[in-house]
């Protein structure tokens, strides 16, 4: 049986005028900025603090991913078809993919069969420029710093060597993370090590992400920390007066972006910073307006509930008072089998004794959603080289810890595959959501914070820190700011720093090897491990597969 692929599902849908899509949230006419018949941004004032109490949010996690992904963003979607299948109104509320994974392993990031958010080529491209004005904001603090270098009137004595500010381009490009710029002269600036960042890993996106409104973006804007001066005295954007320019840039990118499902369901897209290097989830503008509009909204977190989750838990939640009701962890047998020991070309065949050996990684995550006072709900994304045996002792293995297990069929059936998995988390919200309760308080020592992420969440022994992470935190009391969150940039392959290490690791400690500062987003970075900022192209890119026909009809996307 030959299927279709996912652009081709995709693009046999007649998408609704994305005007009918806003009658369904009750969103005057008169309100929608329109890009076209089928995107249009939200304004900001629709958001109501009082409506956002009474509804009720699900954030969609997973296990510990294998490197081709778990379907988050699938179920996501599929879930809230099957929520609306149900009777339930739900929106789904999701990152804007990046152009790098796109090209490079992905080939898209906008759901997957029939569990999609159209127009697909659209959200996987350029959609509403939001990543274009981040980038452009980003990059024009970049202009200014190097401009007041060579400045002989309003000269800020930076010292070059201190310059932690790199330029971003959302692409995956290697040969960009160590570039040497200011070449050729005395006209082209002062020479200089730089390099580039990819724009999700971008401090402006985080500050998109973490911002209320425009007046705060602004702010935070302003709040970014640059470097130092020669006489060591700390150098931030609103010195450079750059907070109300990159605010310019970014006056539309604040504004979410609403779109539709394959069911003519909402789906509200906005930000969208990786979850290994960055927080991993959409903007808080955007959560907080699906659950302004709807009952019931879902939203997802990147990599495994170690990254993603935990960060929307004890970063965004923790600061925007969110009160997530319900957790999905999404988990495949492939998987299982993956933590099981299987080997890459073992992924697909049916091994009971691999997934057995596997749960222990999908038992500690449901450990872990339970610290934070949730109940979390098992969805089993299908595979066609499932066996039902496997299916079977997945689902009697949760329910031995009173956690609901459903097979998840979205990607087949859209929401008339998500039905049960809709009644599970409603089961939940209805009859066992209790008040979430983050993991630490931000006002804790920052290592009372780092360790208590190791710990609790990783399952680590401790924690050790290398000489430059030790300076670094002797600069962040030194600033003031001890009393950030914590964004942990960790390999989203395991529990521990070291990817190797699959299942759920025991008798490991992770090191610190160094801290970096977000002050506009109000969290510090501690890097475990070598982490890659600017992502390289596989070896075989998904571009490669990508074409484009005389009537602009595109191929190759998923």
């Amino acid at each position: 049986m030959k299927y279709l692929t996912d652009i081709e599902i995709a693009q046999s849908k007649e998408l609704k005028p994305i005007k009918k899509i806003a009658e369904k949230l009750n969103i005057d006419e008169d309100d929608l900025e329109l890009y076209g018949k089928y995107k249009a941004k939200l304004p900001l004032h629709l958001i109501d603090e009082e409506k956002i109490k009474l509804n009720n949010l699900i954030l969609v996690t997973a296990l510990t991913p294998t490197p081709a992904g778990e379907g988050k963003t699938t179920v996501s979607i599929g879930l809230t078809e099957g929520l609306n299948k149900i009777g339930k109104q739900a929106t789904v509320v999701l990152r804007e993919p990046s152009l790098g994974p796109v090209f490079g392993i992905k080939g898209g990031a906008a759901g997957g069969g029939y569990s999609q958010v159209v127009p697909m080529e659209d959200i996987n491209l350029h959609f509403t420029g939001d990543f274009n004005a981040i980038e452009k904001a980003n990059n024009l603090l970049s202009a200014l710093i190097d401009n007041n270098l060579q400045s002989k009137t309003l000269n800020l004595n930076i010292d070059p060597r201190t310059i932690l500010w790199k330029r971003v381009i959302d692409m995956n490009d290697r040969a960009l993370r160590q570039i040497t710029i200011g070449l050729g002269g005395t006209a082209n600036g002062i020479p200089r090590e730089d390099g580039f960042n990819i724009t999700p890993a971008s401090e402006v996106m985080a500050i998109l992400c973490m911002s209320k409104d425009l007046k705060d973006l602004k702010k935070r804007l302003g709040d970014i920390f640059i470097g130092f001066t020669f006489d060591n005295k700390p150098v931030f954007a609103r010195d450079l007066k750059a907070e109300n320019a990159m605010a310019i840039l970014l006056k539309e990118a604040i504004k979410p972006n609403l779109v539709q499902t394959l069911e003519e369901n909402p789906a509200i897209i906005h930000g969208g910073p990786f979850a290994n290097i960055a927080q991993g989830t959409n903007t808080i503008i955007a959560t907080k307006m699906g659950l302004s509009l709807s009952n019931y909204v879902v939203t997802e977190a990147g990599f495994g509930a170690d990254l993603g989750a935990e960060k929307f838990l004890n970063i965004k939640s923790a600061y925007a008072g969110l009160n997530p009701k319900a957790v999905v962890l999404v988990a495949t047998i492939r998987a299982l089998r993956h933590h099981g020991g299987a080997k890459k070309e073992e992924y697909n065949t049916p091994n009971l004794a691999y997934v057995q050996k596997g749960f222990e990684n999908l038992e500690k995550h449901i450990e872990n959603i339970r610290k934070f006072n949730i109940e979390p709900v098992v969805a089993i994304n299908a595979f066609i080289s499932d066996s039902e045996e496997e299916v079977i002792f997945v689902i009697q293995k949760c329910a031995e810890s009173g956690v609901g297990a459903v097979v998840s069929h979205g990607w087949a059936k859209g929401g008339d595959g998500t039905q049960e998995l809709a009644k599970a988390v409603v089961n939940v919200v209805e009859n066992k959501a209790t008040q979430f309760k983050p993991l630490y308080d931000w006002n804790s020592p920052v290592k009372e914070k780092i360790e208590t992420i190791a710990r609790e969440i990783y399952g680590a022994d401790g924690v050790d820190y290398e000489k430059k992470a030790e300076l670094n935190l002797k600069r962040i009391s030194r600033l003031g700011f001890d009393n950030f969150a914590i964004c942990m940039a960790k390999t989203q392959k395991s529990f521990s720093d070291n990817e190797a290490k699959r299942g759920r690791p025991r008798g490991f400690r992770v090191t610190v090897r160094e801290i970096e500062i977000s002050a506009g987003a109000q969290f510090i970075i501690p890097i475990l491990g070598e982490m890659m900022r600017m992502p390289g192209l596989p070896e075989i890119p998904a571009s490669e597969s990508m074409t484009i026909d005389d009537n602009g009809i595109i191929s190759g996307l998923s």
